[in-house]
């Protein structure tokens, strides 16, 4: 197939245009380096296959010659209001490439009668009074909080997505990914396994925020991609959660950093910074992705952290 990609210089977007390329498609990444980095894709460039677009997905994408589908992969994703590419300090960027940026890849899928896929978030659920979330969830969202930025811009995209599905018959899918770490994140995105590993590799003590208890669950990139590709082929168009069930408390995940790195600098426990809409828990009910897309992750934290330790070691 002949595929776009948008966010194709970012982190999840570059190893998905790999994955696509591996698997003998042509790549057309699109990406305005906001947040995303064309080093990323350096491996790519000189390829046949793969040809490279700077543009902004939130005003216009022309493509020319056929398309066979559109992956819809741009935006900010940190929710880090200290970070420059966290979605806090990109607000009005945030809320047009998951309007407009989302309304213009539907455009080109129609015009060229191409599939879609949406890479949504476990940001909808917003802070989760159901655990783990399951995709019939409504979710529990503040409209005007902190985070309702990416939240109602993610919100707002997965809606307009199955009007399209509905009202002009295009054949979408979306993925809620839950978090998902590895090689190529930026060294300063200021999510909390970047945070970890950065500070580590440093020497300096590991800061986390409140009592260390609130939980995430931990997806390693090859796994995510490995869904992304499956509901791509997939003919499911409601949404289907992609992320690792396996939850570790914040506290947890700094020893297990402390040790993979060899540090002693310990921890350092901060006051709590958690707005309204920050959840306490997060985890995945993956029954939906298992069932239609026989997929589960396989890479366990350990592992995954190993590698992108390696990966952070090296651009350090």
């Amino acid at each position: 197939m002949r595929i776009v990609v948008t966010g194709a210089a970012g982190f999840i977007g570059s190893h998905y245009c790999d994955r696509l390329i591996a698997d003998g498609h042509q790549v057309v990444a699109v990406d305005n380096l906001v947040t995303g980095d064309v080093a990323n894709l350096q491996q790519l460039i000189n390829l046949a296959e793969f040809r490279y677009l700077q543009t902004d997905v939130s005003n216009f994408i022309g493509i020319d010659g056929p398309v066979d589908m559109v992956c819809h992969l741009a935006s900010p994703a940190s929710p880090n209001p200290d970070s420059p590419y966290g979605y806090p300090q990109l607000p009005i960027q945030t809320l047009k490439v998951g309007a407009l940026g989302t309304h213009n890849a539907l455009g080109l899928a129609r015009a060229k009668s191409a599939g879609f896929l949406l890479a949504s978030t476990s940001e909808v659920y917003g802070d989760p009074e159901v655990h783990p979330q399951r995709e019939d969830y409504p979710g529990n969202v503040d409209p005007v909080g902190p985070r309702s930025m990416y939240d109602e811009a993610k919100r707002f995209a997965e809606a307009i997505t199955m009007a399209y599905h509905h009202y002009h018959g295009i054949a979408t899918r979306i993925a809620r990914i839950f978090n998902t770490y590895g090689p190529r994140m930026r060294l300063d995105d200021g999510r909390v396994v970047p945070n970890f590993i950065g500070q580590a590799l440093e020497g300096k003590p590991l800061t986390i925020y409140g009592d260390g208890m609130q939980t995430r669950s931990f997806c390693y990139i090859d796994d995510l991609i490995e869904g992304l590709y499956r509901l791509m082929l997939a003919e499911h168009h409601q949404p289907v959660n992609l992320g690792n069930p396996t939850e570790v408390t914040i506290a947890q995940l700094a020893d297990l950093v402390l040790r993979l790195t060899g540090s002693s600098a310990g921890v350092q426990i901060l006051s709590e910074r958690r707005g309204p809409t920050d959840p306490q828990q997060r985890r995945p009910d993956i029954a939906r992705a298992k069932e239609l897309l026989n997929w589960e992750p396989n890479i366990t934290l350990e592992h995954g952290l190993q590698l992108t330790i390696e990966d952070f070691r090296s651009r350090s």
